[in-house]
């Protein structure tokens, strides 16, 4: 069933109704606007639906992937972009796959071909590899596309998802953890460990956003986990989740985290994402552990 968490989001109400002496079942989608204890109001296409509760077979949140991407889009904000149609291409000099990659959300505004190649152009000018973060399964059209044009796919990045009420209550208060506007050094070090190299563009991908956090874990003055935070559309982001391999195991990324969530409460945040690849099991299982649920996927494609 809904809950207040629920309110404004986009909804489908499963309705038991009584007409000819028999009862059938009837479906309405839109976004939650009002909810008591004895009704709901959807707002669809046809205006505002106002059902009783005891009508209700079912209720649930459809999941607003569009909605989501463009959220974790804005978290990781790439100097470099330009627009075909409702796609998007980003470029940061090869820093992050997110922030280099097209984001095809709608249809392109010309034959599917067309764009091919101008996503080919914009990346081949700039020294990069052609890549498409297809969320599925929203456009699952765009997936057979690419791969009828003998494009293939490079890796999985699955989307989890909470609220916040329910994430406070899995995570510590992080008490010992301190807040930067900006990386530190060891941060930096942290960030760049995985991904090669620290190009200028890096630095916008990581600061260029109004509401943004580092939390950092210290030991002898050290940082020894990092976790950056973004509000952006409501959502809460997670990105950069790190620990010094020396000091794993002790639940250092629950506290960053945790301190990091509070961070995002008092700044407006409803809901928490965070993308992880789907072969990172030990980072799966953390996330799992906090009751981060799945939400959706995308899927990077690449030309050879």
């Amino acid at each position: 069933m809904l809950g207040n968490s629920d309110l404004g989001a986009r909804v489908v109400v499963r309705r038991r109704v009584f007409a000819d002496g028999r009862s059938k079942f009837t479906d309405l989608l839109g976004v939650l606007t009002e909810l008591t204890e004895s009704y709901l109001t959807v707002a669809t296409l046809r205006g505002e639906i106002r059902v009783p509760l005891d009508e209700i077979h079912r209720a649930k949140r459809v999941p607003d992937v569009a909605g989501l991407e463009r959220a974790a889009a804005l978290a990781m904000p790439a100097p470099d972009t330009a627009h075909l149609g409702d796609w998007l291409l980003r470029a940061a000099e090869g820093f992050t796959g997110r922030a280099n990659s097209v984001l095809p959300l709608g249809d392109p505004g010309m034959p599917f071909s067309s764009a091919l190649a101008q996503v080919e152009e914009f990346y081949a000018s700039r020294g990069l590899p052609p890549w498409i973060d297809v969320p599925l399964p929203l456009m699952r059209p765009v997936a057979r596309a690419l791969e009828t044009n003998g494009w293939k796919p490079l890796c999985t990045v699955l989307v989890r998802v909470i609220e916040m009420p329910a994430l406070l209550a899995a995570t510590p208060p992080g008490e010992g953890v301190t807040f930067y506007t900006e990386p530190t050094p060891e941060m930096r070090s942290m960030i760049k460990g995985r991904r090669g190299g620290f190009p200028a563009s890096a630095a916008h991908v990581l600061s260029a956003v109004p509401l943004l956090t580092y939390g950092g874990y210290s030991v002898s003055s050290h940082v020894v986990a990092m976790a950056r935070g973004t509000v952006t559309n409501g959502w809460l982001g997670y990105t950069f989740v790190e620990t010094d391999p020396a000091a794993r195991r002790r639940g250092l990324a629950r506290e960053v985290m945790g301190a990091v969530a509070r961070w995002g409460a008092e700044n407006g945040a409803r809901r928490a994402f965070l993308q992880v690849q789907d072969d990172n099991t030990a980072a799966l299982a953390l996330y799992d552990s906090m009751g981060f649920q799945p939400h959706h996927w995308y899927t990077r494609y690449s030309k050879p």
